[in-house]
């Protein structure tokens, strides 16, 4: 059965980065494609553009609602696939970013999901913010694969 109602999937990680570091992270297209995949357009600033294919697979695309570097942002997000049941731009990220001794808390809230894709979106958040934690100390993430249960690495990256 499939549920409309709008859901939240919530992932918190420490990262052994500066907040400076990791915001960099979301809104350099070079360092977005270490650990997300092929950004198409990402314009960091109110009312901008973003769009990447993640892991070469699904192209997805938002708007940027709210940027404090190298605190905060905010964007919407939903998939560009005819047909998808989270249409482009249709829910909403948010990314925090604390010191945390000589690394940073992250905070990610991906909030309007169905109730059906907070699963699959859970998992995923997980294996991308893994990714993210290896690339934004310098180290390669490795290739893509697609997320599944066994690649949430973000239980490793939490402390």
């Amino acid at each position: 059965m499939t549920s409309n109602t709008p859901e939240l999937v919530e992932r918190e990680i420490r990262i052994a980065a500066r907040p400076e570091t990791v915001f960099r992270f979301f809104t350099d297209p070079e360092r977005v494609a270490k650990w997300a995949g092929t950004v198409l357009a990402l314009d960091p600033q109110p009312g901008g553009k973003i769009s990447f294919a993640m892991s070469e697979i699904h192209a997805g695309s938002g708007t940027i609602l709210e940027i404090d570097p190298p605190h905060r942002l905010v964007h919407t997000w939903g998939w560009d696939e005819p047909n998808h049941p989270i249409p482009s731009g249709s829910t909403r990220i948010e990314i925090d970013l604390t010191p945390d001794g000589d690394g940073t808390r992250l905070r990610l809230r991906h909030l309007g999901l169905p109730l059906d894709a907070v699963h699959d979106h859970t998992v995923g958040w997980g294996y991308y913010l893994g990714r993210l934690a290896v690339a934004a100390t310098g180290g390669d993430p490795g290739p893509f694969e697609q997320p599944s249960d066994q690649h949430d690495t973000t239980a490793a990256a939490r402390s």
